[in-house]
């Protein structure tokens, strides 16, 4: 049932304030690298160049199905699974650099983002890992009170997480301290996105939140319309995000204006997954099994991919193309132009996880725990 016929957006506080840390603070990293869900920049798009034709590098059979993303930093691969196990390896070769295990929890789809010589993941038990890229070895951790499967997001000298307990905490990197904490109306599930010194999330409240980095106040609040599970995309001054009531919408956050919204004329299908924007276009995933590709400007459809199941898998960009895991099993390269298929990979089990793209490999999980690496 459609809550709103047309989407209205009001502005509960003051209007969008500089902040003291910038929106380039998250990535603390070289440029090729995955440092975080989404990416460095968190638009799902990577610096680094692929091979034109993959290649399977490595496998790696993890011990529980992976629906975490994952990072990519300085040559190490770090990812969780669904049997509470944070596995960190050689990005080269596959080989095993050490295992961090939370405890009876698993890891869902929280991914991990990683800062200096930290590696930073929630687990189903409602805790935050902050763990030794080193050594594996924990060094702080923080407890919510309920299930995590937000993603961490790095800014400054603060890592910004979301529980099920309805909150999004921004935490001290050093040492774990709560710095804030900001209470929606239901639970946190997507990964904010950070513009301007302001963290911009959508809930399961069917708000849309923006809330300022530097003391956790409230900047903005305003009405989706719909449950959002998908974490929102920005570039230059605009954000773009997927609902449960079979949309994706783009806002200007400087005006609150909604700037379109895309729904497609036939199928008529949740979107979970989270988008990616580059080259004036936003590519999403869709639960009508789908790709969908949408001008940037007006929201007109551009092209479609149809796979064989829902695309929860979030899409990622290199260069010219798109790659985009299905729960068919297929890991898929499109043309970003045309949505033509270049080439695909069968893993016989549903890719949920996204892919991550850095020093020249793409790395993605599947549901029967097989960690794969292309090049």
């Amino acid at each position: 049932m459609r809550l709103l016929m047309t989407v209205s957006f009001r502005a509960l506080t003051v209007a969008l304030a500089l902040a003291t840390v910038p929106h380039a603070a998250q990535a603390q990293t070289r440029s090729d690298t995955w440092s975080q869900f989404r990416g460095n920049a968190g638009n799902g798009v990577s610096e680094s160049t692929l091979p034109d034709d993959l290649t399977l590098k490595w496998t790696y059979e993890a011990d529980e199905a992976i629906d975490s993303s994952a990072a990519i930093v300085d040559g190490a691969v770090y990812v969780g699974t669904y049997a509470g196990t944070l596995i960190s390896l050689d990005l080269e070769t596959g080989t095993e650099r050490w295992t961090y295990s939370t405890g009876d929890m698993g890891i869902g789809e929280s991914s991990p983002a990683v800062a200096g010589d930290l590696v930073f993941i929630g687990d189903l038990g409602g805790v935050f890992h902050a763990v030794d890229t080193a050594t594996g070895k924990a060094r702080w951790t923080f407890e919510t009170m309920g299930e995590i499967k937000s993603s961490p997001v790095i800014v400054g000298d603060r890592v910004l997480i979301g529980s099920y307990d309805g909150f999004l905490y921004a935490l001290a990197i050093a040492d774990g301290e709560q710095v804030w904490k900001y209470e929606t109306q239901n639970y946190v599930h997507a990964t904010p996105a950070v513009w301007d010194g302001v963290a911009y999330f959508g809930g399961c409240d069917e708000l849309f939140h923006g809330v300022r980095i530097s003391d956790g106040e409230e900047v903005v609040s305003l009405s989706a319309g719909a449950y959002t599970a998908a974490s929102p995309v920005i570039t230059d001054g605009k954000v773009y995000f997927g609902t449960f009531d079979n949309e994706v919408i783009g806002i200007d956050l400087d005006t609150h204006e909604l700037l379109w919204r895309y729904e497609h004329p036939q199928r008529h299908f949740p979107f979970y997954s989270s988008a990616l924007a580059t080259a004036d276009t936003i590519v999403i995933g869709g639960r009508d099994k789908m790709v969908h590709a949408i001008d940037e400007a007006t929201g007109e459809p551009r092209w479609t991919f149809t796979t064989k199941a829902r695309v929860d898998s979030s899409p990622a960009a290199s260069g010219d193309r798109v790659y985009a895991g299905s729960s068919d099993g297929r890991l898929y390269v499109l043309d970003l132009y045309t949505g033509e298929k270049l080439w695909e990979f069968d893993t016989a089990a549903p890719l949920v996880a996204s892919p991550a793209i850095a020093e020249g490999r793409l790395v993605i999980g599947s549901e029967d725990g097989v960690l794969y690496c292309f090049g």
